[in-house]
């Protein structure tokens, strides 16, 4: 069941401990998909609630394989005031081309026409391989509301390209890999979406700031850092209930268990995780 009650503490831990200030809610790591339509609209209402003055920005994934489903979630998000919404692609009987997708997402976000409307690209999990760039040709005339991507994929030539024809449009393109986030930024990313964040936000925060410099060097050593974390955690099995684990035990605030078919992180896998995390040190002395 979803523990509502965290929902304080987990916005002021990632506030005031890891300075993250956006937050998207619903998303992958958040088992949004696993949820039912209340139990998504009262998370959405409680995050909204809870960064009330604390955050700047509450994204609400509305996507659902049912368009209904999905157009009653963008009217939920709408009426609480929700920053923005996002939708994944159908991913059981999938659009076969970019206009397909397009009449979907045009659906969606039309209930909603007062929202700024982001599309979420994970093809990883969705097996809809359409190309965002392709996808961005005409789509602000279809949508109005179109502010932007969420680009969870490692097809670096498909981003640069989304990039590249957003630059003259002020459109966000946000990067959800985060072991590649270095390398998505030199092309141009606008910020990036992603499960670390939750716990290495501050850390992140300061390569982003190195990059700003621009300090090449001193980024470098956070991205190596924590590709080197998640190079290690992957190979023992890193998935959503592995990020609560992780999270559970930096942050103190009890994440809970994933719902099935997944299953719950094993303790050796917490006990290495966490002896790992503990054992990087950081260029800032942590």
């Amino acid at each position: 069941q979803i523990n509502l009650s965290v929902i304080h503490q987990y916005v002021d831990y990632l506030v005031n401990e890891q300075n993250v200030k956006n937050v998207f809610v619903n998303g992958t790591t958040g088992e949004g998909l696993s949820l039912n339509i209340q139990e998504r609209k009262q998370l959405a209402e409680e995050w909204v609630c809870q960064g009330k003055d604390k955050l700047d920005h509450v994204i609400v994934h509305v996507g659902a394989l049912s368009l209904p489903e999905s157009q009653e979630l963008a009217r939920h998000a709408a009426a609480i005031g929700a920053s923005g919404i996002a939708v994944i692609a159908p991913f059981l009987f999938k659009p076969t081309n970019k206009d397909e997708l397009i009449a979907f997402l045009q659906k969606v976000a039309s209930e909603a026409p007062a929202v700024p409307f982001y599309y979420y690209h994970i093809p990883s999990l969705t097996g809809v391989k359409i190309h965002v760039e392709e996808l961005l040709d005409g789509i602000k005339e279809r949508i109005p509301t179109f502010q932007g991507v969420k680009f969870s994929d490692r097809d670096l030539l498909d981003f640069a390209q989304c990039i590249h024809k957003c630059e003259r449009e002020q459109l966000a393109i946000l990067y959800g890999v985060d072991e590649q986030l270095l390398s998505a930024l030199a092309i141009g990313a606008d910020g990036a979406v992603g499960s670390t964040y939750n716990y290495l936000g501050c850390k992140t925060n300061l390569m982003l700031e190195a990059f700003a410099k621009p300090d090449l060097a001193l980024a470098r050593k956070y991205q190596f850092l924590t590709g080197e974390f998640l190079n290690f955690v992957i190979k023992l099995g890193f998935g959503v209930a592995q990020t609560k684990a992780v999270m559970t035990f930096v942050s103190g605030i009890p994440m809970g268990p994933p719902r099935l078919p997944l299953v719950d992180a094993s303790k050796e896998f917490i006990v290495k995780a966490k002896a790992k995390l503990d054992s990087i040190v950081w260029p800032d002395g942590d």
